[in-house]
């Protein structure tokens, strides 16, 4: 399959299977709350399509269109976010918390920023261990304010960890303007004072953070230290929930129609032909629907499953040959 498909299956799968899930939620069969990436997919597809299988990625609780754009599960997400057990977590984590180790989906967090340490201590692990792989953080613009944003770049530089750090800069934290917040807006120029090369991609372009992702792996992959994005986009949802915001009045619809206007998704299917855009979007419908119709059929998890993975039930002490029993 040739780039611009395979960008447009993920580009389609992520806004689909996202309509979808906003359409269900008002049921309350979703069973947490979710915080859709409409608007936003072209950052996360642009950036996983560059990676290999075995490469790792780390989010936010803003994760869907990253879990999907690396290969996640869709079953396990719909499943997760009904609180289902066949969910990525058991039903445990919902929206805000997914995972698929398989799919180099390490994990997304509901506290804001944490994942960018995660993210980093992965990547001196694997450099430890001389791996080539590659790991990647994404994060929002109001992370770059947490303290962990400048402590983590730091050690990066530090340490040339082989990690690339995309901010998703979509100008809101929750409801505050970043202008408002900050009082440098250039979030890449930060990350350039650690000694970290910086790039902001305009335009929510995905071919450009393909390219982009494509230069910065490669330089990473023969001994190059980290590499930081700042990819500019824009929510076009409220930030948690299916609906709009702009009755808030904290945001104005004009600001969101350029980049609806300049939709993504829809540019990247208009270079298709039109017979391979119709079948890709018959295979994503028909995805979408099975999904949707696993986490319908599956099984809440018994009661039994409540403490499970609460406790530690064994570890392994300094001079122990094996581990030592603990009760839960």
């Amino acid at each position: 399959m040739l780039l611009n498909e395979r960008l447009y299956k993920s580009l389609y799968r992520i806004r689909r299977a996202e309509e979808e899930i906003g359409k269900i939620y008002p049921t309350d069969k979703i069973k947490s709350p979710v915080h859709l990436s409409i608007g936003q997919e072209a950052i996360s597809v642009g950036v996983c399509e560059a990676l290999r299988p075995d490469d790792v990625v780390f989010g936010t609780y803003r994760g869907h269109a990253m879990y999907m754009a690396k290969g996640g599960n869709l079953n396990a997400m719909v499943a997760e976010m009904y609180g289902k057990e066949t969910g990525c977590t058991s039903g445990k984590g919902g929206s805000m918390h997914l995972v698929d180790p398989d799919a180099g989906v390490m994990g997304t967090s509901a506290v804001v920023g944490t994942t960018i340490a995660n993210a980093a201590g992965t990547a001196y692990a694997l450099k430890l261990k001389k791996s080539d792989q590659v790991v990647v953080s994404f994060f929002g613009d109001g992370a770059s304010e947490e303290g962990v944003f400048a402590e983590t770049l730091n050690f990066a530089a530090l340490k040339q960890l082989p990690i690339i750090f995309v901010c998703e800069n979509n100008g809101y934290a929750i409801h505050t303007s970043q202008c408002k917040r900050q009082g440098r807006p250039e979030i890449a120029a930060r990350a350039e004072a650690y000694g970290i090369p910086s790039t902001v991609i305009e335009g929510n372009d995905c071919l450009k953070l393909y390219d982009a992702t494509t230069s910065a792996v490669e330089s990473i992959r023969s001994g190059g230290g980290p590499v930081f994005f700042e990819a500019q986009t824009y929510r076009w949802r409220e930030h948690v929930g299916p609906n709009e915001d702009f009755h808030l009045g904290f945001r104005d619809p004009a600001e969101r129609q350029p980049w609806v206007e300049n939709d993504e998704v829809a540019r990247i299917g208009a270079l298709l032909p039109d017979a391979d855009r119709v079948a890709i979007e018959a295979e994503i419908e028909a995805e979408v629907a099975a999904a949707i119709e696993f986490a319908e059929q599956s099984s809440f998890p018994p009661a039994s499953e409540l403490m499970t993975y609460v406790y530690a039930t064994e570890y392994a002490t300094p001079s122990a040959a094996a581990p030592v029993k603990k009760a839960a």
